[in-house]
């Protein structure tokens, strides 16, 4: 089975890698594709809170070093592990990658990235969850603690 797991350079979107090699055997995963998606017009660079060297260059180095981070979380796993950038709506990228790949699965954070944790949280995975072609792994973010 190949799986689509798909990255913002959120923390959430390392635990959604973590969670899905937690639990799913590595002798029934055979190709792992990485996924990270730049929007061509942004306003906001693309996020990367995951690659230890921090760089001031171009979206697409930032995204880079989000794939690579993700994609050593599955070295030495044993599924072959396939690092993509991609560029378009990030929904719709993913959802095109599940197709293109024959993907079984589709692994994606919850609330990884959005303007507000109320009004967008999940947009990009409930998206994803609705019109993917197989099964959607949605890994939401642990519950915030609330201060007193």
């Amino acid at each position: 089975m190949h799986v689509v797991v798909a990255t913002d350079g959120s923390k959430q979107s390392l635990a959604a890698a973590k969670q899905l090699k937690s639990f799913a055997d590595p002798t029934k995963v055979t190709d792992i594709s990485v996924v990270a998606v730049i929007r061509p017009l942004a306003s906001v660079a693309f996020a990367d809170d995951l690659s230890e060297q921090k760089l001031d260059g171009s979206f697409r180095d930032a995204a880079q070093g989000a794939v690579d981070a993700i994609a050593a979380v599955f070295d030495g796993w044993g599924p072959k592990v396939h690092k993509r950038i991609r560029s378009g709506s990030a929904a719709n990228e993913i959802i095109k990658a599940a197709k293109q790949y024959d993907a079984g699965l589709v692994v994606v954070a919850a609330g990884g990235r959005g303007l507000s944790d109320s009004v967008l949280v999940g947009s990009t995975a409930q998206r994803v969850q609705h019109y993917a072609p197989c099964p959607v792994l949605v890994v939401r973010p642990a519950p915030r603690r609330r201060k007193r």
